[in-house]
């Protein structure tokens, strides 16, 4: 290998020997615990060392950092102690994920350096999210993300790159090309020359360089951050090297030609490194031995202390709190504070718009984002004038790439800012599915990182808009532990709901009924208020028969009531289902000992489902009836409006109910 220092000095040259070696170190008696079994699993960087060295050492410290299994080098040279990371490892609660996650399954807001996800491609939308907040901020600053060979298949890096390349943002994408991903080689993978060559497609520039010279990776990444930052555009790089070991320890490598193994580790990252300094007198064999006896000792010492850990004691009801951020106080008005029935009347869509007015108004780093938001105003024209107001840098629209714009959130919630993200349809959230699920929704339960994201669902039927425009799909969600879902009915509510959503430091799920937009009005004060997330709200007082719904079905209960007057209903809508107000639930039972859980998502796997089942379990005793559930039939949405009005759960509501009273 030839190396060209430039015009480092020689203590440079030496900091990057120093950091080169520390992870090497480390990993060579990780693997000696593992066969030990002392720790339960490794993912080795052997063999790529100098490219998270030579990249991280290139960077501002507090520029964010988006890496993966390989890159340990990221971690070490950011200083982490060294006590904690073995204790990470280890599955220590005094870890940084207090046992909660796996090797580099984890991050540090302190080292800025962003815990991936098993999924690999979902990282490179965050760096796009933390390089929109420096742009916003007009910090000279760039956000890195690492992918492998076989992360390059994946449609999250398309849609990463893409946005970046369309919005302008100062990224560098990293791609550590190592020949296999797991045991597929990259002829099974792409079949492009050169991995590089896919920055053209995008139109951002990108270089290939030898990923195993360190002083190659230092220089480069120096240069393409100072353009990145010039320019504000991202840049692609491709670094050539090799993995010496398995994918992780259990896989082996016995699926790699012994020539090829031979071939790169005559290439050893550090080996020759060290060869070079040495021939150059940079540094003398006295002290490349005085320098692994100091990493030794210091490695040997923190292993110990790490093995000093307490007792690991479960305590459920910490794992319950640290699903969700703590909701920092506010003195936002409540509804209640500023409600009157002089308010002005407004539609369920000028709510939630004004909503999104005002929050923008008041907190200039929220940023508004979805597609043909901006200068048409969305789908349902909410946004309509938001870009003369407030600018296309906080109201974006964004390519057809739900994933990333995802993905893009959570990365501004790195930098502290708010977004809100509009799904153009809830339909539509499949294609952003994994980012919303075990991105957004565990970040905080995995290593105390808030997702201050709101993503907008405008869902449901009853416009004959067919199977993929017409979904009310908030059972997905509810399932999955991290995310609040929040459905409103009515305007006051949606708008300080959304107030609430937009302020709250937990990703919400936030459903709107399209059929609601314009079809209801209703009294809503001016002042910008909220109302609390898992507070329930009694529509009406009744005594025969209590019905527990949320959305849309919360006016066709309250229709039935009106053309069945000989009736009388105990009417509760929920507003959000979760967090899930159990009180007004049991008190619903209490009140008629009838209850009837109304939604209009299909029937198996509703989240009546869940509210039936809670009050089997905790109300038995103050039923006069079984739970009864009314919701839509267990078939895709039908488009022919015949066919629609007999899937929906409305058409069954009234025998329901009779039924019911009979029992």
């Amino acid at each position: 290998m030839q190396f060209n220092r430039k015009n480092l000095t020689n203590d440079q040259l030496i900091e990057l020997y120093q950091q080169l070696l520390l992870p090497r170190m480390i990993e060579d008696k990780m693997l000696v615990l593992l066969r030990q079994g002392k720790i339960s699993k490794w993912f080795s960087g052997i063999g790529q060392e100098a490219i998270s060295v030579g990249l991280t050492m290139a960077l501002d410290q507090d520029e964010w950092v988006m890496p993966l299994h390989r890159n340990l080098g990221v971690f070490t040279a950011r200083h982490m102690p060294l006590q904690k990371l073995f204790m990470q490892w280890q599955g220590n609660k005094e870890g940084y994920s207090k046992g909660r996650e796996r090797s580099f399954h984890f991050g540090t807001r302190e080292h800025h350096i962003c815990g991936m996800i098993s999924h690999l491609g979902p990282q490179l939308a965050l760096a796009d999210g933390v390089a929109l907040a420096y742009q916003l901020r007009n910090e000279k600053k760039v956000a890195v993300a690492f992918s492998g060979d076989g992360g390059t298949s994946e449609g999250d890096f398309h849609e990463a790159l893409n946005v970046a390349a369309v919005w302008n943002l100062p990224v560098i994408f990293i791609i550590e090309n190592n020949g296999y991903g797991l045991s597929t080689p990259v002829n099974e993978q792409y079949r492009c020359a050169r991995l590089v060559d896919k920055a053209k497609g995008y139109g951002m520039e990108g270089v290939r360089i030898d990923g195993n010279d360190v002083l190659a990776v230092y220089d480069t990444i120096k240069g393409v951050r100072e353009y990145c930052i010039e320019h504000q555009k991202p840049y692609f790089i491709e670094c050539m090297t090799f993995r010496m070991r398995g994918h992780e320890e259990a896989s082996g490598i016995k699926y790699v030609p012994k020539e090829l193994l031979e071939e790169w580790g005559r290439k050893d990252p550090i080996k020759n490194y060290e060869k070079y300094l040495v021939e150059t007198n940079v540094i003398n064999e006295m002290q490349v031995a005085q320098v692994r006896n100091h990493f030794k000792e210091m490695i040997d010492a923190d292993l110990l202390e790490a093995f000093k850990a307490t007792e690991f004691i479960v305590d459920e009801q910490e794992e319950l709190n640290d699903v969700f951020a703590p909701i920092p106080y506010s003195n936002i008005r409540d509804l209640n504070e500023v409600y009157s029935d002089a308010a002005p009347e407004k539609r369920f869509v000028d709510a939630i718009q004004e909503a999104l007015k005002q929050s923008m108004e008041i907190d200039s780093e929220l940023i508004l984002m979805g597609q043909d938001i901006a200068e048409y105003g969305g789908a349902f024209k909410i946004t309509e004038g938001f870009v003369e107001e407030f600018g296309k840098a906080r109201v974006r629209n964004t390519p057809l790439c739900e994933s990333a714009i995802v993905g893009v959130t959570l990365g501004l919630s790195l930098e502290g800012f708010k977004s809100v993200m509009e799904m153009q349809f809830g339909d539509f959230v499949t294609v952003g599915f994994n980012q919303i699920v075990n991105n957004l929704a565990k970040i905080y339960y995995r290593w105390g990182q808030p997702a201050n994201t709101v993503i907008r669902m405008p869902c449901g039927g009853g416009m004959g808009a067919g199977p993929f425009h017409s979904q009310t799909n908030e059972a997905w969600f509810t399932h999955v532990a991290g995310l609040k879902v929040v459905y409103p009915s009515s305007p006051a509510d949606a708008k300080g709901l959304l107030i609430a959503a937009i302020n709250d430091p937990n990703p919400v799920m936030f459903f709107e009924h399209k059929g609601l937009y314009r079809s209801i009005s209703g009294p809503v004060p001016a002042d910008y208020y909220a109302v609390e997330i898992g507070k329930a709200k009694t529509v009406r007082e009744g005594s025969d028969l209590s019905i527990i719904t949320y959305g849309a079905a919360v006016h066709w209960a309250m229709d039935y009531q009106e053309n069945n007057p000989s009736v009388d209903l105990h009417i509760i809508d929920l507003r959000s289902l979760v967090p899930l107000d159990y009180d007004a639930i049991k008190a619903a039972v209490e009140k008629t000992g009838k209850v009837l859980v109304l939604h209009e998502d299909n029937l198996t796997g509703g989240f009546g489902a869940e509210i039936s089942a809670w009050i089997s379990e905790h109300c038995f005793e103050l039923l006069d009836a079984p739970v009864m559930r009314c919701a839509s039939l267990d078939t895709p949405i039908p488009f022919n409006s015949l066919l629609e009005k007999n899937y929906m759960a409305k058409s069954r509501l009234g025998n329901c109910i009779e039924k019911l009273l009979a029992y």
